[in-house]
């Protein structure tokens, strides 16, 4: 009985501290503006993202070559994107304020995702820059 209230309470620390870093790692991006030409390639339309647009980003931003500094945090995020769909879809009948904050952080994710799909067209960029004036 011991052991199983332990193994709770050491998943429950998880969970917080995953759901902490994973708010923490959207808020730094969160600051970033998108470029128009990544509002163009993803259709993003006026300054509203949905969250149904999250899977489209992310498809886009593995096409792009990748910066060894945001593939874990790509892979912690859409973790957490899934966790608030779950989190949304459970809370949805008796709890529609969580639900509205379940969505709310998946536009966030999908925040997130947008400008991810930007730095990797800059980098992207670069490197093409790059390889231009070594020729």
């Amino acid at each position: 009985m011991i052991a199983a209230l332990i193994c709770v309470i050491s998943i429950a620390a998880l969970l917080q501290f995953f759901v902490s870093y994973a708010r923490s790692v959207i808020a730094a991006y969160r600051k970033s503006e998108l470029s128009e030409q990544v509002r163009e390639v993803a259709g993003i339309e006026g300054e509203r993202i949905r969250s149904e647009q999250f899977g489209q980003l992310v498809q886009l931003v593995r096409l792009c070559p990748q910066k060894s500094d945001d593939r874990g945090d790509l892979t912690v995020v859409r973790i957490y994107y899934r966790m608030m769909g779950w989190l949304g879809s459970m809370a949805r009948s008796f709890a529609p304020g969580i639900c509205q904050w379940a969505e709310a952080e998946r536009v966030s994710c999908t925040y997130f995702a947008a400008v991810a799909l930007d730095r990797r067209i800059a980098y992207s960029r670069a490197l093409l820059a790059q390889q231009m004036s070594e020729r």
